[in-house]
Order: structure tokens, then C-alpha cells, then sequence
């Protein structure tokens, strides 16, 4: 089943209201001055608007099931694996972290998801430049807001931490977890709005392995990202 992202309500309904007043007015004029012309617009206006709509679909997702996992918080294509020390993220300062950059087209669905069972512990919004989200500077200079917490993986409580980067087209992001907060796994709590992109970070020393590499198309919630190793 597929629904419409309540973040998006604004934009698809304010395009829903702008789509119909075009298309009665394709009507119009196609009922009394150019067929032709008329139904032309009525047919740009309702594709306008379901390409719009189709950006803010949320479609029915199975969440990946299994203990000591993470799954993708974001669909889209992998475009970094790797450890990382000057991550900015503040709680885990000085520590290595292995982070999975996601990179979302406009094409993709573009609603957040949470990795693990986690609480948020730490939120922190960031201001910034609106760089193609395929820069690798985007990173460290865009616009980006971070949420980290305590994660349940397996029997293991650990850090994780998620980034929300706005890209050249993106310009909002939306996220709802404050400190204090908890998330299931597979959890919508944001999106950011067109073009962005995404990154999972996690404990570079806790056996915790990537199941991706770079060029992996994943789902947010229904693909695993990251394993934990469990002793034999």
C-alpha cells in the first residue's frame, strides 16, 4: 500500500490545490476555445502534480528482521564506506567511526528511517551551503542535521548516528526525535526534501562489519547495512 509522506502535506496538497485550478481551466478552454490545447493542459497539470506526489510516497516497506543488524536509513545508492575520525559528531568526539554515505536522487523515497532500537541522545542542527550532494565536500560544509544515540544491536548497547545533508536541490530537512526519544528499527522520523543525501555511522572497533560497498542500491529499513559479529 502506498501513502503519502505527512511532512510533504504542504507541497502536495498546495500542488494538488494549483493542479486542479489549471486543469479546470484546461477545461475551459478546451470547451470553448482549442480542444487540443485545452486537454494539453489539463494532461501537464496532473502529470505536474504526480510527479510531485510521487517524491513524498512512502510505499509499504518489510523491515528487515534479525538480531545485531542495522539496516539502511535511507534509499538510495552507497557512495562511501569507510573510517572517519574528524566525523563532527559531538558525543562520540575522537572516536572512529565507520560511516556509510547514501546518495538519494530525486527519484528515490526520501523518508528517513531509524538503523536500530535506539534513544536519541543528541540532535544537532547545522547551517551550511547547498553543494551537489555527490561532492564529497558536502559532508563538512552543506547543511546538515545529526541525531545519535544508544543503539540496541543484538545483545550490545552501542553508539550510532545518523546525518541528514541537504543537497543542491534539497532545501529542508525535516526530523522529529529530540533527546529523549526512542526509535524502532525501521522507524520513519524525517525526510529532507529533493535531492540529498544520507550517512550511518557507527563504532569502528565494536565487530561491527558493513554488508554493503560502494554502489549498493539499499532501502531504507528492508535493506541490512551493517552486522554485528557475534562469538562463536
Amino acid at each position: 500500500m502506498m501513502k503519502l509522506a505527512k511532512y510533504g502535506k504542504r507541497e502536495w496538497l498546495g500542488g494538488g490545490a494549483i493542479a486542479l485550478a489549471l486543469a479546470a481551466i484546461g477545461l475551459a478552454i478546451a470547451r470553448y476555445v482549442h480542444a487540443a490545447a485545452g486537454w494539453s493542459i489539463v494532461l501537464l497539470a496532473t502529470l505536474a502534480w504526480l510527479a510531485l506526489a510521487a517524491f513524498f510516497r512512502v510505499p509499504a516497506r518489510r523491515i528487515a528482521q534479525g538480531t545485531g543488524i542495522l539496516v539502511s536509513p535511507a534509499d538510495g545508492v552507497v557512495r562511501d564506506v569507510g573510517t572517519v575520525t574528524d566525523h563532527g559528531i559531538e558525543p562520540f568526539a575522537g572516536q572512529p567511526l565507520v560511516r556509510i554515505g547514501i546518495f538519494l536522487s530525486v527519484f528515490d523515497v526520501h523518508v528517513n528511517r531509524a538503523p536500530a532500537d535506539m534513544e536519541v541522545i543528541h540532535r544537532n542542527y547545522k547551517p551550511g551551503r547547498f553543494l551537489d550532494a555527490r561532492d564529497p565536500r558536502c559532508a563538512k560544509e552543506n547543511e546538515s542535521l545529526v541525531i545519535a544515540g544508544s543503539a540496541r544491536i543484538g545483545e550490545a548497547t552501542l553508539p550510532v548516528a545518523v546525518r541528514q545533508i541537504s543537497g543542491a536541490i534539497a532545501r529542508r530537512i525535516v526530523c522529529e526525535p529530540e533527546p529523549g526519544d526512542c526509535l524502532d528499527m525501521g522507524e520513519i522520523y524525517g525526510m529532507i526534501k529533493f535531492g540529498s543525501r544520507t550517512e550511518l555511522y557507527f563504532p569502528a572497533d565494536k565487530g561491527i562489519t558493513p554488508t554493503v560497498s560502494i554502489g549498493s542500491r539499499v532501502r531504507s529499513g528492508s535493506t541490512v547495512i551493517a552486522r554485528l559479529q557475534q562469538d562463536t
